[in-house]
Formats: structure tokens, sequence, C-alpha cells
């Protein structure tokens, strides 16, 4: 439990630039997973679940950013 508690503040603390680069390589890699899922070769079927999750708190970590940008541009404007 520990130690997913310090990946979400890792991945709070990044830029947005790396949070972007960080989606990418788990998306290739989720790829790969699934080949190797295909073909019968995944050697750790529970790396296909982790690569799912941190995509998906990378994504809602981009829109609460994004949510938050607009609401702070639609109070000063």
């Amino acid at each position: 439990m520990a130690a997913k508690i310090a990946k979400k503040d890792d991945l709070k603390v990044a830029t947005d630039d790396q949070l972007q680069t960080q989606l990418t390589d788990l998306k290739r890699e989720q790829f790969n997973l699934r080949f190797q899922a295909a073909t019968n070769q995944l050697e750790k079927p529970s790396r296909v679940r982790e690569v799912r999750r941190t995509i998906a708190q990378i994504k809602t970590l981009q829109n609460e950013r994004a949510r938050k940008q607009t609401a702070d541009a639609a109070a000063q404007g």
C-alpha cells in the first residue's frame, strides 16, 4: 500500500510534459503486453493491470489539471 501512495505522489509532482512522456511510454508498453498475451509469452500477467491503472491515473491527473486551469481562467476573466 505504501508503494502505491508514493507512486501517486510521484505522479502529482510531475510536470505536464513528464506525464505526457510517461503516458506515451506506458501506452507503448501496453501495446507490447497485449501482443505478448496473445502469443502466450506474457511473463508477468499482473503487469497488464498495473500499466492500465497507471495510465488511468495519469489521464485523471491531466484532466484535473485541465479543469483547474479552465476554472482559474474563467474566474479571472
